[in-house]
C-alpha cells in the first residue's frame, strides 16, 4: 500500500501500489466545478494515468492552471495533428504558433494545391469524431535507435533530426487510434477530454481555437491580430531563407560550426529592424501635418524594452535627431501608496502604480516649450526623488517614453495622438520543437528574467518563478490589449537564444528545491532546455538585446 496526501482536500489516504492518478482523484471524492487534466506528484508535472508506486504528495490540476491548460491544448494539438494524418496522410501539418487566442497551423497538401474552407471543415468532423469516441492516449518509451526508425517511418523528419542531436537514450511518444506522433509533457488520458474547441480557415492556414483560461466551458474570446501575424511571417520568411525549419534544424547548424553566423545574421535582422522603424519616426517627425513628437515604447517583461530603447536612441541621433528619455517607472507612486493584491503583497504592475496624471502633466509642459525637472524613483526607499534632470523640447528634440504601460491610452488622454508614435516589443517565438510543438513566447522571456533576475542578485529562480503568474495576469491586463495599436512591432525573439540561455539557466534552475511547488517549472524548463545545443555566448556582442540578460551588456 502507497500512502497518498492530496493538496486539493488536504488530507491523506492510501492506494494499492500501481494505482492510477485517475483513480485516486476518484478515491479523494474532490469536488471541482472543471475537470481534472494533469496533476503535480511530488512537485513533478504528470499524466493522470501516471502509477503511483510510492507514497507521494499529489496535486490535481484542471484547466485554471498553467499545467492543466498546456495539458489540454497539446492534447487538442495531436488530436487536430491525427484528423490531418487520417484524411491527409502525405500532407505535412506545422502547429506555427499562438494567435488570436488559438493556434495558427499551416497544412501543406501533398498534392500542393491551397488549403480550401471545405478541407477545414472535413479535418474538423474527423476531429469531433475521435472527440465521441473517446479514445486513449498512450504513452510509449523506447531506445532512441528504435524510436528514430518509427519517426522516419511516419516521415517525421523534423524529430528525428530533434533527436539526433538531443543527445537522448531513451525517448518517449505517444499513439492514438494507431497514430504515432510527439509531444514534450504530459497529455489528457482520452479524446473525450477534449470537448470545448473550434477549427476554422484562417489566413493561408487554420486556426485552432481554445477554452478560456477563465471559463474553460467557453471558447477564448477571438480577437484578430494583424499586426502581430506579420511580425511571426516577417520571421518564418527569414528562417526559411536560413533554412531552419525547428529546433532540430538549429541543432544542427549550431554542431556543424554555424553559430557564429547565426548570431550574427540575428543580430544584422534586428539593427535593420531598429534602423527602419527610426528612419520612420525621422520621416513622421519632418511631416507637414502632425509631426511626431513622442515615441512611446512599450512590452511585456523580459522582452528587451531597456536595450531597444537604447539602440533606437543612436540611430535616432544617427538620423539627426536629439532624443531625451525617461521611463513611466520613474513616477511611481510612493511605496506607502502602491495598490496591493488581496494578500497584501505590493502590486508593481497595475496602471496606478504609475501617476499618470502627474506625468501627463510633465509631458505637456514639455510640450509648451517648458524647462522639466523629471523625478527619479528610488526603489530602495520607495520614494520619488529629484536629482537634477532636466528636459526642454527644442528644434530637433524628440521625447522617448518606455514603460509597461506606455501604450495604454489612459497615459495621455489630453496629448494629440497624431504626435505620438508607438512601439510595441515582443518576443515572438517563430522557431518550433519540431512541427507540431510550438514553443510558447512567455517561456522565453521567463528564462530570460530568471538569468538576469539571478545574475543581478535580485531574486532567486524560485522568486521569479512564484511572481511569474502575477506578471503574466498583468500582461494580459495592461499591456496586450493594446499591442496591435502600435504602430512599429519589433520581435526581440533570438534565433540561437536557447542554445545559449542553456548554459546560464541550467545552473540557475538547478537552485530551486524539490519540496517547493515551483519546482515543476523549474523541471519543466530544464527538460525543454535540454533539446538545445548548447552555444557560449562568447561570439554575442556587448550591444546584442541578448547581453540585457546574460550580462556583459555595453549599454
Amino acid at each position: 500500500m502507497v500512502n497518498i496526501y492530496c493538496l486539493n482536500t488536504g488530507s491523506s489516504m492510501t492506494f494499492e501500489e500501481g494505482t492510477m492518478l485517475l483513480e485516486v482523484a476518484k478515491g479523494f471524492g474532490i469536488r471541482n466545478p472543471y475537470p481534472f487534466l494533469a496533476a503535480k506528484v511530488n512537485n513533478v508535472t504528470e499524466g493522470l494515468k501516471y502509477r503511483v508506486y510510492n507514497s507521494k504528495d499529489v496535486e490535481f490540476l484542471d484547466y485554471t492552471s498553467y499545467i492543466g491548460r498546456g495539458t489540454y491544448c497539446r492534447s487538442l494539438c495531436f488530436l487536430v495533428c491525427k484528423a490531418a494524418r487520417d484524411l491527409f496522410p502525405d500532407s505535412i501539418l506545422r502547429l506555427r504558433r499562438p494567435v488570436s487566442k488559438g493556434y495558427f497551423c499551416d497544412l501543406s497538401k501533398a498534392d500542393g494545391t491551397p488549403l480550401e474552407e471545405e478541407d477545414v471543415r472535413k479535418i474538423e468532423v474527423r476531429m469531433r469524431e475521435l472527440v465521441a469516441a473517446d479514445i486513449e492516449f498512450h504513452r510509449h518509451e523506447g531506445r532512441l535507435e528504435d524510436v528514430l526508425k518509427l519517426f522516419r517511418k511516419y516521415r517525421y523528419a523534423d524529430k528525428v533530426k530533434l533527436f539526433e542531436s538531443s543527445g537522448s537514450v531513451y525517448v518517449n511518444y505517444y499513439t492514438l487510434d494507431g497514430t504515432v506522433d510527439y509531444f514534450y509533457d504530459a497529455l489528457v488520458p482520452s479524446t473525450g477530454y477534449l470537448k470545448v474547441w473550434s477549427l476554422g480557415k484562417y489566413r493561408h492556414g487554420m486556426l485552432l481555437r481554445v477554452p478560456d483560461r477563465h471559463q474553460p466551458d467557453e471558447l477564448a474570446p477571438f480577437f484578430e491580430q494583424p499586426k502581430t501575424f506579420e511580425v511571426f511571417l516577417e520571421s518564418e520568411r527569414w528562417n526559411k531563407i536560413m533554412r531552419l525549419g525547428n529546433v532540430g534544424d538549429v541543432n544542427k547548424a549550431c554542431l556543424g560550426g554555424a553559430a557564429r553566423e547565426l548570431i550574427q545574421v540575428s543580430e544584422a535582422l534586428q539593427e535593420k529592424k531598429i534602423v527602419q522603424i527610426a528612419e520612420d519616426i525621422y520621416n513622421r517627425y519632418h511631416a507637414q501635418d502632425n509631426p511626431v513628437r513622442i515615441v512611446l515604447i512599450t512590452g511585456p517583461s523580459s522582452s528587451g524594452k531597456t536595450t531597444v530603447c537604447r539602440k533606437l536612441r543612436i540611430q535616432l541621433m544617427a538620423c539627426g535627431l536629439r532624443p531625451v528619455f525617461f521611463s513611466t517607472d520613474d513616477y511611481f507612486v510612493n511605496r506607502e501608496d502602491t495598490p496591493r493584491f488581496p494578500d497584501g503583497s505590493f502590486d508593481f504592475d497595475g496602471f496606478d502604480t504609475v501617476d499618470h496624471a502627474y506625468l501627463e502633466k510633465d509631458v505637456l509642459r514639455y510640450l509648451a516649450g517648458e524647462e522639466v525637472e523629471l523625478p527619479e524613483y528610488n526603489f530602495v526607499t520607495g520614494l520619488r526623488e529629484f536629482n537634477g534632470k532636466k528636459i526642454r523640447q527644442t528644434p530637433g528634440t524628440i521625447l522617448l517614453i518606455e514603460g509597461i504601460h506606455a501604450l495604454n491610452p489612459g497615459l495621455l488622454p489630453s496629448v494629440d495622438p497624431m504626435l505620438q508614435y508607438r512601439i510595441f516589443i515582443n518576443t515572438i517565438t517563430s522557431i518550433s520543437l519540431d512541427n507540431h510543438n510550438c514553443i510558447p513566447t512567455s517561456d522565453n522571456r521567463l528564462l530570460r528574467r530568471i538569468v538576469r533576475d539571478f545574475n543581478k542578485g535580485a531574486f532567486t529562480a524560485c522568486e521569479t518563478i512564484r511572481q511569474w503568474p502575477n506578471v503574466r495576469r498583468a500582461e494580459v491586463k495592461w499591456i496586450y490589449p493594446y499591442q496591435e495599436s502600435a504602430d512599429a512591432m519589433f520581435n526581440s525573439a533570438y534565433l540561437v537564444e536557447f542554445a545559449v540561455l542553456r548554459n546560464h539557466a541550467e545552473r540557475i534552475l538547478a537552485t530551486v528545491p524539490k519540496n517547493v511547488p515551483e519546482y515543476s517549472e523549474a523541471d519543466r524548463l530544464l527538460k525543454f532546455l535540454s533539446y538545445f545545443t548548447p552555444v557560449s555566448d562568447k561570439e554575442i556582442p556587448p550591444t546584442s538585446l541578448l547581453r540585457e540578460f546574460v550580462g556583459g551588456s555595453g549599454f
